[in-house]
């Protein structure tokens, strides 16, 4: 059986953190592949300004292009429809069928999960991969006692990866290059040369 990372985002842009990120979970867990899903609509960020859906994929796929084992889709960023994770996750679901599927998500993301929407469901759909660092709170793995089984839990609590210290974030690189700042060694060069030749970011700091 396939084992199939799913790992959404903004990803505007997308940065070492990100792939150090998605490296890490690959290798712990022992996944197949990782799929990069750019949020299309997130249902807390109705409201905020992102970059182009275009232009954050087109920045993965060169982030990626040469690790055979990453790939990105364009599933929540072509859709009008508000970026569910549990529709997402309905969709790879349909479309592999015979494949495990794992969520790859960050420790904050993990203990917020039982306010999202249909979050059992997301739990039956997929197995939790959470990436944790030394400075994070714990994970409350209690609140998930009324949505899955003692056992998930359990293959939950299996699957913490743990991860250095990374001081690496879009809005701070989005931020650097609004003021004309030096963002080298934080992304692909190739992602930063794609960010000048489009004139991303430029003259606006974004939050």
């Amino acid at each position: 059986m396939e084992r199939i990372g799913i790992y959404g985002g903004s990803f505007d842009p997308i940065h070492f953190g990100h792939l150090l990120f998605a490296e890490s979970a690959r290798e712990f867990c022992g996944l197949d592949r990782i799929v990069f899903v750019p949020a299309g609509i997130p249902p807390h960020k109705r409201n905020k300004k992102q970059t182009s859906g275009n232009d954050r994929f087109q920045m993965i796929q060169l982030a990626i292009q040469a690790y055979p084992e990453y790939s990105a889709s364009r599933f929540e960023i072509d859709s009008d429809e508000i970026s569910y994770t549990v529709r997402t996750l309905r969709y790879f679901h349909e479309l592999n069928p015979k494949s495990q599927l794992f969520l790859i998500i960050g420790s904050d993301m993990f203990n917020d999960i039982p306010n999202w929407f249909e979050p059992q469901e997301i739990c039956r759909l997929a197995s939790l991969v959470v990436t944790q660092k030394a400075d994070e709170p714990p994970l409350d793995f209690a609140r998930f006692e009324p949505l899955v089984s003692s056992d998930k839990i359990l293959e939950f609590q299996r699957q913490i990866v743990p991860m250095p210290k990374l001081e690496l974030s879009s809005t701070k690189i989005r931020n650097n290059l609004a003021k004309g700042k030096s963002i080298r060694f934080q992304l692909p060069s190739s992602v930063e040369q794609y960010i000048i030749e489009n004139q991303l970011y430029a003259n606006k700091e974004l939050t």
